[in-house]
């Protein structure tokens, strides 16, 4: 069964707070909602048939290194049974701590990244630990074997450099076609931040970035993968500045899909 995991950790943005309200408001949409709970593909997706809702993380304080040590013991507890794990953040720096988790025991884990941003900053505004670093975090320790990057529409000559560096494949909004899905191996971890879609489909985040996918190509992404998923994220949603909980829904929509294609 897999694990639904809220990580309510939103100190690393750079720009606004406001994702740490976002698991809470996630969630309400099964409940409050005007959808029904079922994916696309016919899989009803309830709260203890095919997946478990584990709660949220608890943070005593904001600082990053005790943080992000409380996140990763706690996706290592909930693998403990090689349990699947979707996490709901938080900003995504969150994603650091978790996939890094899950790359302390799958030596080939690969990475397929859904964003505006690339992420890959070294140290961005004087904090490593930013939201806008989670992925140079990660391919600086080497555990990572691959990392796709989709959507992206913000690169800059460091961002190219990074990427360059770490040998990141990044599939540009302005070049985007869906043949990147084919190359895509198993294991896969799958970290969407909902910035990647244009700000008319989300509304809800902290960083409009006009441009982005629609929300059926997003979807498409998620159905015609054939690889194995092991983990997934959905992340920087900002309840703050939603609209009538539109991206809740969006996120809700989403989690249902990568649910129905993680069992």
């Amino acid at each position: 069964m897999i694990k639904l995991i809220g990580i309510p950790f939103d100190a690393n943005s750079s720009f606004l707070r406001g994702p740490s309200y976002a698991p809470q408001r996630i969630r309400l949409m099964d409940t409050d909602g005007s959808a029904n709970s079922f994916s696309e593909n016919g899989l009803e997706v309830k709260e203890g048939i095919n997946y478990q809702d584990c709660g949220d993380i608890h943070f005593e304080n904001t600082n990053s290194k005790i943080a992000f040590d409380t996140i990763g013991d706690k996706i290592k507890q909930l693998r403990s049974d090689k349990s699947k794990v979707i996490s709901f953040g938080g900003d995504h720096s969150i994603s650091y701590p978790v996939i890094n988790a899950f790359a302390d025991e799958n030596t080939k884990l690969n990475i397929l990244h859904l964003d505006a941003h690339a992420d890959l900053y070294d140290n961005f505004d004087n904090n490593p630990f930013s939201h806008a670093s989670p992925f140079a975090r990660l391919m600086e320790s080497n555990k990572i074997n691959s990392l796709t990057q989709v959507g992206i529409r913000t690169l800059n000559t460091h961002q190219k450099e990074q990427a360059k560096k770490y040998g990141v494949t990044i599939v540009e909004m302005k070049d985007f076609d869906f043949n990147f899905i084919q190359n895509l191996p198993s294991p896969l971890y799958i970290s969407i931040d909902l910035d990647v879609l244009d700000p008319a489909f989300a509304p809800g985040v902290s960083h409009h970035e006009p441009g982005g996918m629609t929300s059926r190509q997003l979807i498409k992404i998620i159905q015609n993968l054939s690889c194995e998923i092991i983990g997934a994220d959905i992340v920087e949603y900002n309840p703050v500045r939603d609209l009538h909980n539109m991206t809740a829904m969006v996120a809700y929509k989403i989690f249902k899909e990568l649910v129905a294609k993680m069992v």
